[in-house]
C-alpha cells in the first residue's frame, strides 16, 4: 500500500517533521511506501473563477500547472495526508490554493475507499478549527477520513510538549493504519446522505448534458442510485434521503 503526505510549507521544519515522524510511525505497522510531496515544489496556479472545470471539465481549465501530477499522485495512493501550518488560523496559502485547483472534485468526489487524515502545526492558538476543516475537505473529497490532529510548537519548543505531540503522532498512525488496512468504503452518515441527494438533485433540477457534472453524475448511475457507491441503506435512511430529495426541490 502507498501512503502520500502533501506538505503545505515551504521550509522543513515543524509541518514537514511531523509529517516525516507519522510517515515513519505508520511504516513500523506495516508493508506501507511512503512519499512527502511539498507542494511548493510544485507549479501550482491561482484559481480564475472561470468555473470551466464545472461546466466543460477538469481538462479545459486555461491554467497550465502541477495539477494533474499532484493529482495523480493522490489517485495512485491507498491513504493521504495533509499537513499544514496555521497561518492566520487558517490552512496556509499554498494549500488552499492547491484546495482550490481540485475544487471540481468537491462537486465530482472520487476518492472513494481511500484514508485521509490532517496535521496542523501551530504556535499558540486555532488549530482545532483547521484540523476540523481538513477532515470537512477529506469527506467532501470522498475519502474515508479521520479527524487529524494539532501540535503546538511555540518556540522555543518545550521538551513536554514535544513529548505530547510525539504521542499524538503515534496515536494518529495507529488509527490510521487500521483504517487503511481496511480498505473498504465506511457507511453514509445522515449528513453525508444529505450532501449527496442535495447535489444529485439540484444536479439534475438545473443542468442538463451540456454540464460537465450532469455527465459525471450519469456516468456513474448516480441519479438512479442510494449512495455514491453501493450501499444497504435502512429504511430510516431511504425515507430521509426521499425527504432531502423533496426539500431541495421545494427550494430550488
Amino acid at each position: 500500500m502507498k501512503v502520500t503526505a502533501f506538505v503545505a510549507s515551504a521550509r522543513n521544519s515543524h509541518t514537514y517533521n511531523s509529517s516525516e515522524l507519522f510517515l515513519q510511525k505508520l511504516k513500523l505497522h506495516g508493508d506501507i511506501e511512503c512519499e512527502i510531496v511539498k507542494l511548493s515544489d510544485y507549479a501550482i496556479g491561482t484559481c480564475r473563477g472561470c468555473k470551466l472545470c464545472f461546466e466543460k471539465g477538469e481538462k479545459f481549465c486555461p491554467l497550465k500547472d502541477d495539477r494533474d501530477v499532484l493529482l495523480s499522485k493522490i489517485r495512485n495512493s491507498d491513504g493521504v495526508l495533509f499537513a499544514t501550518p496555521n497561518y492566520s488560523f487558517h490552512v496556509s496559502a499554498i494549500m488552499k490554493i492547491f484546495l482550490d485547483r481540485i475544487a471540481f472534485i468537491f462537486h465530482r468526489p472520487e476518492f472513494f475507499g481511500k484514508t485521509f487524515t490532517g496535521i496542523v502545526a501551530q504556535g499558540v492558538y486555532g488549530g482545532g478549527k483547521i484540523v476540523k476543516y481538513l477532515a470537512f475537505v477529506g469527506n467532501a473529497l470522498g475519502f474515508n477520513s479521520i479527524k487529524g490532529i494539532c501540535l503546538t510548537n511555540l518556540e522555543p519548543v518545550d521538551p513536554k510538549m514535544a513529548a505530547k505531540n510525539q504521542q499524538k503522532i503515534e496515536a494518529l498512525s495507529q488509527k490510521f493504519y487500521k483504517r487503511l488496512i481496511k480498505n473498504q468504503l465506511t457507511k453514509p452518515t445522515l449528513m453525508d446522505l444529505f450532501f449527496f441527494r442535495m447535489a444529485r438533485t439540484k444536479i439534475k433540477l438545473k443542468l442538463d448534458e451540456r454540464y460537465e457534472d450532469f455527465r459525471y453524475f450519469h456516468r456513474r448511475g448516480w441519479f438512479q442510485s442510494d449512495f455514491y457507491y453501493p450501499v444497504k441503506l435502512t429504511f430510516f435512511q431511504k425515507q430521509m434521503g426521499r425527504l432531502f430529495d423533496a426539500l431541495v426541490k421545494r427550494s430550488s
